[in-house]
């Protein structure tokens, strides 16, 4: 079994949601580990009564050592804080012998058994930005991205995630100018300071705003695929880190921030019927628990870095029938 662990309040829980459900449509047999950080996210995870998902409250997850720190830091800063410790937590509570940490925003277009597969002997994997390099933030965000990170239930696996958390609880702001960026800076060394870690080498796994211009996006059978401009090396898209989306409420949506570059390709192959997806859940999540908005959408403001409207793509997205849907609700 595979074993996943996420964490998202009610204003991201239309992503949450989707990265489920793409993760039933591929995965065979898993388990997704959902932290619900407010009480409106765990009602609504309950009522969607999902096969494949443990809900867990923050009441069940919190320990002192959170507790006594909450109030020190943002909403932002609390939830990267709680990253390693969530992960800790599905580990030791369900005795499991291995756990995949995954960002909320992520979505799985094939299994991710490929990636894990690069585990063999070793105890920790991490995924590097792969930054393109006119976006290359390695000095502020860090080599490597905390979206898609696995540890293994042994002792130099567990000597990381405890190092991890130690440290998050220690410090966990945005600070570029001393060197911090949340939970992730810390990641930067650790090939290096610990042993049994593993930078993941398949580069369909961490397909990302910062990155996708090195790659020409392509169907192939269903199969959203890439082909990495300077090798030729052709690869299956394993997942896209939908990072920065934003919804607005005058039915608009942001589909990234920093000014990255997205060729027509990308927004229709994959952005489109990501969109697509989350408005569905959208429409689920209202009849199970009425009028709120899963999206999380934001006052508009008066100007964002790449805008279009909800409505428009949507429709456009609908005129590709070779874009098949991504989840199928059988397997939900």
């Amino acid at each position: 079994m595979l074993n996943f662990c996420t964490l998202f309040d009610s204003n991201y829980l239309s992503r949450g949601v989707a990265l489920y459900e793409s993760l039933a449509m591929h995965c065979k047999d898993f388990r997704l580990y959902i932290f619900a950080f407010d009480d409106l996210c765990y009602k609504t995870l309950t009522k969607l009564d999902f096969k494949y998902a443990q809900i867990i409250s923050l009441h069940e997850f919190e320990d002192i050592e959170l507790i006594n720190i909450k109030r020190q830091r943002t909403r932002a800063e609390y939830c990267w804080t709680c990253t390693p410790s969530i992960i800790l937590y599905s580990i030791e509570k369900f005795g499991l012998r291995e756990c995949t940490y995954l960002d909320a925003d992520t979505y799985f277009y094939s299994s991710p058994k490929v990636l894990l597969d690069e585990l063999k002997n070793d105890s920790v994997i991490i995924t590097a930005h792969r930054y393109t390099p006119k976006y290359d933030s390695t000095v502020t965000s860090g080599k490597y991205c905390v979206q898609f990170m696995t540890f293994r239930n042994d002792v130099r696996g567990l000597r990381v995630l405890k190092w991890w958390r130690h440290a998050c609880i220690d410090s966990c702001e945005l600070n570029p100018n001393e060197g911090k960026c949340g939970d992730q800076k810390y990641l930067d060394d650790w090939t290096t300071r610990f042993g049994g870690v593993h930078e993941l080498e398949h580069l369909g796994g961490g397909v990302a705003p910062w990155n996708v211009q090195q790659y020409e996006v392509f169907l192939k059978q269903g199969q959203v695929c890439g082909k990495e401009v300077k090798s030729d090396r052709a690869f299956e898209i394993v997942f896209f880190h939908y990072h920065a989306l934003k919804f607005f409420q005058n039915n608009t949506v942001e589909l990234t921030n920093g000014g990255y570059d997205l060729s027509n390709k990308v927004k229709r192959l994959l952005y489109m019927p990501y969109i697509r997806h989350l408005k569905d859940v959208k429409k689920r999540v209202a009849n199970l628990v009425g009028d709120f908005d899963p999206h999380g959408a934001r006052p508009c403001p008066e100007q964002t870095g790449f805008i279009a409207s909800i409505k428009s793509w949507t429709q456009k997205a609908l005129q590709y029938e070779n874009v098949r849907h991504l989840y199928n609700e059988k397997r939900i």
